[in-house]
């Protein structure tokens, strides 16, 4: 079976500057090169739609969680982490993706212990990769039936959008906001916001450390928005953010752009979910994760609105992975940078 990757990896000038001595785990420069390998593909239209509501399941076993049913209020957006109920029923969504006979998703190919590309090996891995593959499993019956597309942080909602991804399983946190834009699974994993810095850096957290620093940020990610809400002081944002994007320095297309650009000196900190950050400071030992997480957030796997019949049966593979899979998943990529979470977020729905 033929696994492409779709889409042009970051990258990177060589480090330069007072922070050039930071280099990690193959160093940053080698990953963006690594990130850089790509395979054409073409892509089939992606169906429309969505399959009716089908009865709540019974969920049970261990490492299931609790599954509690919640309403959720679009005008007050209370219990954004709430989805549809799982079902294994195809719908629409479900016999298109069959028809084609592979499952599109879209993941980063540059995080490392998430998605990212081994450089020896040339294959994406990771916790979210071990994801996406039980979800083409169970829909199509093999692992390899799969089709990755890197996308940037900033443009996964106009991936679904557009149809170019079936899914998107990338570290992308449930909000209020994106709940109007896309449609998500069942939280999988919970993260919170977090600084990062060199651990020579006077910076202490997410607080009045920050005052006059430059911080890195992804474009579209909570931590962007959590600056927009208080910054502290730092600075954070470009002149002309959201329309000179060559000249971006300090709000990036790719989460792992801010790395670089801490390792190049050109910024002080960097804020993102220490769930990538920690994976970060074990590429790079020069570097820290600073103060406590002050959010509290949950990832989910996204789908285009409407696909209801996709997302149930995310859902319902959901199930199952916590019985198990999700606790190996997470031994083997992120207890050593992430270690004292005892399992997944129980599932809620609607």
């Amino acid at each position: 079976m033929h696994n492409g990757v779709d889409g042009t990896g970051t990258h990177h000038q060589p480090p330069r500057g007072p922070l050039a001595r930071l280099r990690g785990w193959g160093g940053v420069a080698a990953m963006a090169v690594a990130c850089g390998l790509t395979a054409s593909l073409t892509l089939l239209p992606l169906a429309h739609g969505g399959a009716g509501r089908a009865d709540p399941p019974r969920v049970s076993g261990p490492g299931a969680g609790v599954a509690t049913g919640l309403p959720v209020r679009a005008d007050t957006c209370e219990n954004p982490e709430s989805s549809l109920t799982p079902s294994g029923a195809d719908g629409p969504s479900i016999a298109a993706i069959k028809q084609r006979g592979r499952l599109v998703v879209g993941v980063d190919q540059s995080s490392y212990r998430w998605g990212y590309r081994n450089p020896s090996t040339r294959a994406l891995e990771g916790f979210d990769i071990d994801l996406a593959r039980a979800i083409a499993t169970d829909i199509l019956g093999s692992d390899q039936k799969i089709v990755f597309r890197a996308i940037p942080t900033n443009q996964r909602i106009a991936a679904l959008e557009s149809d170019e991804v079936d899914l998107v399983v990338r570290t992308m946190t449930i909000n209020c906001k994106r709940i109007r834009q896309v449609a998500f699974s069942t939280a999988y994993f919970q993260a919170g916001q977090q600084v990062l810095a060199p651990k020579a850096s006077p910076i202490t957290g997410y607080d009045s450390s920050l005052r006059g620093k430059r911080v890195c940020t992804a474009e579209g990610s909570t931590a962007y928005e959590a600056l927009e809400h208080d910054s502290f002081g730092a600075l954070y944002k470009d002149e002309g953010d959201g329309t000179r994007h060559d000249k971006d320095l300090l709000t990036v297309p790719n989460q792992l752009d801010c790395l670089a650009r801490l390792q190049m000196g050109e910024v002080d900190a960097v804020v993102t979910d220490n769930a990538l950050a920690a994976g970060q400071a074990a590429q790079d030992p020069a570097v820290e994760l600073k103060g406590s997480p002050f959010t509290t957030e949950y990832y989910g796997v996204a789908a285009k609105l409407g696909n209801d019949d996709l997302v149930r049966r995310v859902n319902q593979v959901l199930v199952q992975y916590r019985q198990g899979a999700w606790t190996a998943a997470y031994a083997k990529w992120l207890k050593a940078d992430l270690p004292g979470i005892s399992g997944p977020p129980a599932p809620k729905y609607k």
